[in-house]
């Protein structure tokens, strides 16, 4: 599993772990019932600390992505695509949410804010 994480991006390192994850379940590069590293392992993988991985091992799990088995590991769940669209969609909107809250605060009007958002998906 080909992870790269970014020590110096704002994101924390357990979000990395979890955006990179969820896409190549969506991707299928990682199909169900394949089984993930265990978290000492990636851990030891990406030098970082066993906690964070497990942090982004429970976050997926609780987002319908993983299944752990006790004493056995964590394996991509049974695809619900819905869910992982809709979970997709509410990151997408959150960011959007925080970005026109961003440009609120720096005092740009409704009007400019979509015009900048037109720049943007004209790209």
């Amino acid at each position: 599993m080909k992870i790269i994480i970014n020590h110096s991006s704002m994101v924390p390192i357990y979000e990395q772990l979890i955006d990179q994850i969820k896409t190549m379940i969506l991707n299928e590069e990682l199909k169900e019932n394949d089984a993930l590293p265990s978290v000492r392992a990636l851990a030891k993988e990406l030098k970082i600390s066993a906690l964070t991985v497990k942090k982004a091992y429970d976050n997926l799990e609780e987002d319908g992505f993983t299944v752990t088995v006790h004493g056995k590991g964590t394996y991509v769940a049974q695809a619900n695509k819905e869910a992982q669209r809709e979970a997709q969609q509410r990151e997408v909107e959150e960011d959007l949410e925080a970005a026109v809250s961003k440009a609120r605060r720096y005092g740009m009007e409704d009007g400019e804010i979509r015009e900048l958002f037109a720049l943007i998906m004209e790209e």
